[in-house]
């Protein structure tokens, strides 16, 4: 339907214009205002959108009788042609018309004379602009939906391909308990499904058309709102004029999704980081996703994981500016909502861009599977089972955890391990134990015995990838 850029056109900054509102004020508007009010810098990316939906205006107008068939021919034909002469770069956009709005129509009417005057008919720059930010974010949310299935399909196959590597799992920043790599790639899965099924939610609500509540109360002309949904592709319409043109809940709701996104992107590329340094040694990201040091030769940094954790900050604090813009406002529309948008923008934009970066890095991370069996086989990590192998045996829980705390301060005497402790210095702590208690220390037994439905067993991997190519596609 539009055709979306983010190729920035020329905007001039003094270019004499006529106030579509001027019929009022025996002065003209002060040059600092000018600027001070302009929206044109950011809102002429709603273009593609604000066109679409001027097209749909026209068409109905011309439907219903309110203009006649041949001028809304006239309009919708000098429509299409502005929009090209924008994609081509060769409409240079006016501070002085404020916003894209009225820059287009400005332009329309001069392609077209007084006609084009028309296209205003039973319509304000209010129930225009939702219209317009609704359907930028209809694409908006598709783009990300799809970038994150893009995602989980990477996630899928590094899991895929390291089904049998064995990593320790973490509480605390502290090794727990022995888990699958690919069981510990697939929590992400599920996070940024969950992000998936709130944005397809968010866009449930996005997608009602607000364009006929005019400026707040609704026209008195014979409209058709549903002619105008079905054209643009709207599920519905809004019920209240006023709630049309005067809440945001839905851009917030979109910042809202995607800060809860950049959350989950900010803890993966936190590990990341970590499983990189020489400290940890899990993985090596590839040189096409890292940088060096102005000053140390040797250094290869993370800096695309770290940004990427960096600006779940930047959207975050887009979320906290739109909910404070809107906190205070009273029914209906005020002046400043026009600062929904760059919000909306940068946060559509970074977040777009963080997806792609980050599938592309985790798509070429090497996994040194030697090291996260080594660090899974250190120390006291498969505690838990000598717990459960006493709870086997008959002794409760609170018990075990006794004992088995006893075991673990009794090899950090010895400075050994637990798999190390002999039969006699086990039999001390507990006459249940006997000579089959070492099965219960060994982490792939650890690992395998987890069977329980959504547990780290090789098996149940197995199944979940099995299932989740399936869904993915």
């Amino acid at each position: 339907m539009a055709r979306k850029t983010k190729k920035k056109p020329s905007v001039a900054k003094k270019q004499a214009s006529r106030k579509p509102w001027g019929g009022r004020f025996s002065e003209a508007t002060n040059a600092l205002v000018e600027d001070y009010t302009a929206s044109i810098q950011y809102d002429w990316r709603l273009f593609p959108y604000d066109i679409a939906g001027s097209v749909a205006h026209a068409a109905m107008l011309g439907k219903t009788g309110i203009i006649t068939q041949k001028e809304s021919r006239r309009i919708i034909a000098g429509l299409k042609s502005i929009l090209q002469e924008i994609a081509d770069g060769k409409l240079e956009f006016s501070v002085e018309l404020e916003d894209i709005h009225m820059n287009i129509e400005s332009r329309l009417i001069r392609k077209i004379g007084p006609v084009g005057g028309k296209l205003h008919t039973a319509r304000s720059r209010n129930d225009q602009v939702a219209l317009d930010l609704r359907m930028y974010l209809r694409d908006e949310i598709l783009d990300v939906l799809r970038l994150l299935r893009e995602l989980q399909r990477t996630i899928i196959g590094l899991a895929e391909q390291n089904q049998d590597v064995v990593m320790p799992g973490y509480t605390h920043m502290q090794r727990a308990q022995p888990v699958l790599f690919g069981h510990h790639l697939l929590a992400y899965f599920e996070m940024f499904e969950r992000d998936r099924e709130r944005l397809k939610d968010c866009y449930r609500r996005v997608n009602i058309m607000p364009l006929g509540s005019g400026a707040l109360a609704g026209t008195v002309l014979p409209i058709d709102r549903k002619m105008v949904a079905n054209l643009l592709g709207f599920r519905g319409v809004s019920e209240n004029s006023m709630d049309a043109v005067s809440d945001r809940d839905f851009a917030i709701e979109f910042v809202s999704a995607c800060s809860q996104i950049m959350v989950h992107i900010s803890r993966l590329a936190e590990e990341l980081v970590l499983w990189s340094t020489a400290e940890f040694g899990f993985i090596t990201i590839t040189d096409a996703f890292t940088t060096g040091s102005s000053i140390m030769p040797q250094k290869k940094n993370p800096d695309v994981a770290e940004l990427s954790r960096g600006k779940a900050g930047r959207v975050f604090g887009n979320l906290t500016a739109l909910l404070v813009l809107m906190k205070g406002l009273p029914l209906s529309y005020n002046r400043d909502m026009q600062e929904d948008k760059e919000p909306v923008f940068d946060t559509a934009d970074t977040v777009t861009q963080t997806l792609a970066v980050v599938t592309g890095m985790l798509s070429g991370i090497t996994v040194h599977r030697d090291a996260m069996r080594h660090a899974s086989e250190d120390g006291f990590i498969t505690a838990t089972d000598l717990a459960d192998y006493l709870v086997r045996k008959g002794l409760p829980f609170r018990q075990a955890h006794e004992v088995v705390g006893r075991a673990v301060l009794r090899a950090l005497a010895l400075k050994c391990g637990l798999k190390d402790l002999s039969l006699g210095e086990y039999k001390k702590l507990s006459s249940l134990v006997r000579n089959d208690v070492y099965q219960s220390l060994s982490v792939a037994a650890s690992v395998g015995r987890r069977t329980s439905h959504g547990g780290t067993a090789p098996a149940n991997l197995k199944r979940r990838l099995a299932a989740l190519k399936k869904y993915v596609k």
